[in-house]
């Protein structure tokens, strides 16, 4: 399995591969992931000198172990397989497929980067893979086009497309998202791969974007599609254990390991009981905290 397929992602940010000032250095806003957008940002008669300026990023500028995924246009266009030839010479990390609803076009997306790490020597099953969920369909089928391949690390909801196709709105309270995102998460975590909420849009309401950070949090998705560097911080924060996390979860792995031994079940940690369902969930925990940069701890 490639080791990048867990890697960290908490923010993945939105960027017009056309626009040299966008792609040169996003890096020092450290978001996870960088959206290198070949699809909707770019116009029609733009595809060409999208894809000349995605290519030459991403072979010349040093992104700082930012993860580089590549949005590439739907396949009922006739720029997808342009698109990812361009993105995997250029070294791309990962391919974005737009408008998924079905694992056979997963399937059809991974042959063809196949085809480009041979032609571009390479190394097979370095560019990996995650499926934009954004109509009815693609949410009824989420859980196949998770298991479609295994270069697939993930799902990510598109909100904005979700809404048209179910004949509704975004309307800021979640309501018209919240099948969706259940749907999402729980065939996600079934696959065992990662799963992103959809973008938020409007920058003057930071509170609210707050709340909805908070929500896709507790309802347990792995990172937020993002628009501006001034979100980074607020879902660094809210995806970041925090060291009262960190320091329960520590005394949980330590107690299990030493109760497991003696033959004991079930113990209190901090006048809360416990026992070896915990166990997985407080490692997780660590794990993220280590991956996040802020464990200080020795586990």
């Amino acid at each position: 399995m490639n080791p990048n397929k867990k890697r960290l992602r908490r923010s993945m940010m939105f960027l017009n591969a056309q626009k040299p000032g966008l792609v040169k250095d996003p890096y020092i806003y450290k978001p996870d992931s960088i959206m290198l957008d070949l699809e909707d940002a770019v116009a029609e008669n733009q595809k060409d000198v999208a894809r000349f300026s995605l290519y030459h990023a991403l072979k010349e500028i040093d992104y700082r172990g930012c993860e580089r995924v590549v949005r590439i246009n739907g396949l009922d266009t006739p720029y997808w397989k342009e698109d990812i030839r361009c993105a995997v010479a250029g070294g791309c990390d990962a391919i974005r497929i737009p408008k998924t609803e079905t694992p056979e076009e997963v399937r059809i997306v991974e042959a063809e980067i196949l085809q480009a790490e041979k032609d571009f020597n390479i190394p097979e099953g370095r560019t990996l893979i995650i499926a934009a969920i954004e109509s009815a369909r693609g949410v009824m089928k989420a859980l196949d086009v998770c298991e479609a391949t295994d270069r697939l690390f993930g799902i990510a909801l598109s909100g904005g497309d979700y809404t048209k196709d179910l004949q509704t709105r975004i309307t800021g309270t979640g309501v018209e998202l919240m099948g969706a995102r259940q749907s999402m998460i729980i065939a996600a975590r079934a696959a065992k791969v990662q799963c992103f909420d959809t973008v938020f849009t409007n920058l003057d309401d930071m509170e609210a974007f707050r709340k909805e950070v908070e929500t896709i949090h507790l309802m347990g998705f792995d990172g937020k599609s993002i628009v501006n560097p001034r979100q980074i911080p607020v879902v660094h924060e809210i995806f970041t254990p925090t060291q009262k996390d960190i320091i329960f979860a520590e005394k949980v792995v330590k107690e299990i390991d030493e109760k497991k031994e003696l033959g004991i079940g079930v113990f209190t940690v901090d006048g809360k009981m416990i026992d070896i369902a915990f166990y997985d969930g407080a490692k997780r925990t660590i794990d993220l905290a280590k991956a996040s940069g802020v464990y200080k701890g020795d586990l």
